[in-house]
């Protein structure tokens, strides 16, 4: 089956279609990775890392690939082809690729992809939701009076990633945020004030839900911060996006998203609803 389910993702929810579609041809003609990779002039883990939509495709390829698992129809050989060709063009990010790492390029693209984002944060107010003024004191670590145009850039991003928000197909965003992230005086009192007017207008946005974990209620159900990036995509899989100081992690196997998705549904349950939380924002604004 030709794979035109991505017509309308980016860049990087084509790759993940497009080696998911492989993989199930690969499969069916129950061809190892192995030999898959000979044809190519590779080997199984370049296989592995075509299917897992890793890394970029060649045409050529795929070409060999198609021939060996069988596809000689043209129109759906070049469905495969042309899904090859709209893979590689590059996402709007590449432009900052001399600022961010390679892993958080990846996490750009499936976020723009993704359908429906799930994220829960500890210390900032997550990134999709930040004020510029906000993002530009995390930026400068407290310091949004430092002037650098390499943190003009980063604030430019973060702010670009923004404008999914406006997008027709915009994703539902649903975040969970710690109390604690309300009194982190980040920037300052007046940078507070305006991230957290920002946060009251996000909760009118009939894709933004926002729920705060009280103190009271102590311990969390969730260890740490992370997100859940889900996708229209019946071939693209939940993915589990963790960072760490040295890099980041995804997950995709169906028992840790599970975890994941279980911590999500505690979380839900014990922090306050999205009008509780409006009271809270409300409530610290006036402190403020």
């Amino acid at each position: 089956m030709a794979p035109d389910s991505a017509t309308g993702s980016g860049p990087t929810a084509r790759r993940l279609v497009l080696g998911s579609q492989l993989r199930r041809l690969r499969e069916s003609r129950q061809i190892s990775r192995e030999d898959a990779g000979y044809a190519i002039r590779g080997s199984g883990s370049k296989i592995s890392r075509l299917e897992l939509g890793r890394v970029g495709f060649k045409e050529r390829d795929v070409a060999d690939l198609l021939s060996m698992y069988g596809v000689d129809d043209k129109t759906e050989r070049e469905s495969f082809l042309d899904l090859v060709r709209r893979s590689n063009e590059p996402g709007w990010w590449n432009r900052y690729n001399d600022l961010i790492a390679p892993w958080f390029q990846d996490f750009v693209g499936l976020e723009e992809s993704a359908s429906r984002i799930q994220t829960y944060e500890l210390q900032f107010v997550p990134g999709l939701l930040q004020t510029e003024r906000y993002a530009r004191a995390v930026a400068t670590q407290g310091r949004p009076e430092t002037e650098d145009e390499e943190i003009d850039r980063r604030v430019r991003l973060r702010m670009q990633r923004q404008r999914m928000f406006a997008q027709p197909k915009s994703p539902r965003v649903w975040a969970v945020i710690d109390e604690s992230v309300l009194h982190r005086p980040i920037g300052g009192k007046n940078v507070m004030r305006e991230q957290i007017e920002s946060l009251l207008d996000a909760t009118k946005l009939p894709t933004v839900t926002l729920q705060a974990l009280p103190f009271a209620l102590g311990r969390s159900a969730a260890e740490g911060a992370y997100t859940i990036l889900r996708f229209a995509e019946p071939e693209i899989p939940d993915i589990v996006y963790l960072e760490h100081l040295c890099g980041a992690l995804y997950l995709d196997k169906a028992e840790e998203v599970e975890v994941y998705s279980k911590v999500s549904h505690r979380l839900a349950v014990d922090a306050l609803t999205p009008e509780g939380t409006r009271k809270m924002l409300q409530d610290r604004l006036r402190e403020l």
